[in-house]
């Protein structure tokens, strides 16, 4: 096997500037500057054509559903060399473990599962999403990353934030994707008659320093977060969190930290997760 990286995801952040997406072009960024050689490509312009031209490089799939069956099967089944890095549980129909008994899925509920445990490694999000991912699929190549991957314009801007005076209000994010479940965070202010703000429909940068002039931030989402970029976040500008037990990010270790620390950490895992991911598949 050659040193080519092939990225495979659905979308990219000029396409979407989704969590996923941001993390992926990162990642994709961090190892370039490696000397790694590492390329892109759309998940719906893979071809057997490509596989069979590309078949001593390595494949990370980031997002993968608009792969065709024929291209998937020729993955499953061929000589490629391939890893998943596990954003959305793509092995439950439902893609949501949370609505199972100790998260874990009856077999009926699975799909994708000869993929999964094809893949030399999938690498999670955090201790919660891993163990989820190990309990429903039974492989042994599951690893955890403990984190995302933010960009250093992103983590300065974090850290400036963190500085200012915060007001003494909730802030909501304004969401119209009922899985993150704005209502029911709504709901328990007014019963709680805690002060709240909504924000939302904002570019990113303006969305975070609208965020950051409250002291708390609350969310309620329906489905695992498989960490949960924007409870981070919060963290990051030094706000404290009103959540569920369905956050990956909670489940980890440094999740006491806030501010100026949890920044640091964020700054370290942009070098120590590539690397990791590079050894792993090597």
């Amino acid at each position: 096997m050659n040193n080519t990286i092939i990225f495979v995801a659905d979308w990219f952040s000029n396409e979407v500037n989704g969590g996923g997406e941001l993390n992926n072009d990162e990642f994709i960024s961090i190892v370039k500057k490696t000397g790694t050689n590492i390329q892109r490509i759309k998940s719906n312009n893979l071809t057997r054509e490509i596989l069979n031209q590309t078949q001593d490089c390595h494949y990370i799939f980031g997002n993968f559903i608009n792969v065709s069956q024929d291209v998937m099967d020729e993955v499953i089944s061929g000589d490629i060399k391939y890893s998943i890095y596990e954003h959305d549980h793509k092995y439950i129909k439902t893609r949501d473990p949370s609505r199972y008994a100790n998260f874990l899925a009856p077999k009926e509920d699975l799909c994708n599962t000869h993929f999964y445990s094809g893949a030399t490694a999938v690498f999670c999000q955090s201790k919660l999403h891993s163990e989820t991912v190990e309990k429903n699929l039974g492989i042994d190549t599951v690893h955890n990353l403990s984190g995302n991957i933010w960009s250093t314009k992103s983590l300065d801007l974090l850290l400036s934030i963190s500085k200012n005076k915060k007001r003494n209000k909730v802030c909501i994010w304004d969401s119209s994707n009922p899985i993150k479940n704005t209502s029911k965070a709504i709901a328990y202010c007014r019963i709680k008659k805690i002060p709240y703000e909504l924000v939302g429909n904002l570019p990113y940068e303006n969305f975070l320093q609208e965020m950051g002039k409250n002291n708390c931030f609350m969310f309620f989402p329906e489905t695992m977060e498989t960490l949960c970029r924007v409870v981070v976040e919060a963290r990051m500008m030094n706000m404290k969190t009103i959540t569920n037990g369905t956050l990956g990010a909670t489940s980890e270790d440094w999740f006491s930290l806030k501010g100026k620390d949890l920044i640091d950490l964020m700054r370290e895992k942009r070098e120590s997760i590539p690397k990791y991911i590079l050894e792993t598949i090597k």
